[in-house]
């Protein structure tokens, strides 16, 4: 994939998102991806994440956006940094308006995402959402397991 193809993807990805299109937002995986969600978990295969965007994202947000940045691709990895914001319709945090920066990575594959990953700071966004500190502390802890469980950082942690 050229730096320009991956550009036009990632608006494709962002349009779809912001809209609440799941089907159009699956249209940018391989009909084999996974999408690795920090809140939502891992969603697998075109369906999954069609019903993840339309049904889990814009069930818990409204006034949705989301923006890529700085894309870079070297064929069949590309990265980007984002920022999303979105008011809250979770009901006990209902209206609270949050702002999220992330670095994005995308494993590519015939034009299209094969494989998604993000890095963003999670506790910034439920500090802003006014999750109290016992459950931000509970969540964090669940999240550092999750990442000392991903064979990937098992494998650089027993070097």
């Amino acid at each position: 994939m050229t730096q320009d193809e991956f550009a036009k993807l990632l608006a494709r990805f962002c349009a779809a998102a912001t809209a609440g299109d799941g089907q159009a937002f699956a249209a940018c995986f391989t009909e084999d991806a996974v999408y690795h969600d920090y809140i939502y978990g891992d969603h697998k295969g075109r369906e999954d994440i069609a019903h993840m965007m339309s049904h889990l994202f814009h069930r818990d947000a409204r006034d949705y956006d989301w923006q890529m940045f700085d894309p870079v691709c070297n064929g069949d990895l590309g990265y980007a940094w984002s920022l999303s914001k979105f008011t809250s319709t979770v009901p006990e945090y209902e209206g609270n308006k949050v702002v999220i920066d992330g670095m994005s990575r995308f494993q590519l594959k015939d034009g299209l995402i094969a494989d998604y990953r993000e890095s963003v700071n999670g506790g910034v966004a439920m500090v802003q959402l006014g999750v109290e500190e016992p459950k931000v502390c509970g969540v964090l802890r669940k999240w550092a397991r999750q990442l000392k469980e991903q064979p990937e950082v098992r494998d650089y942690l027993s070097d």
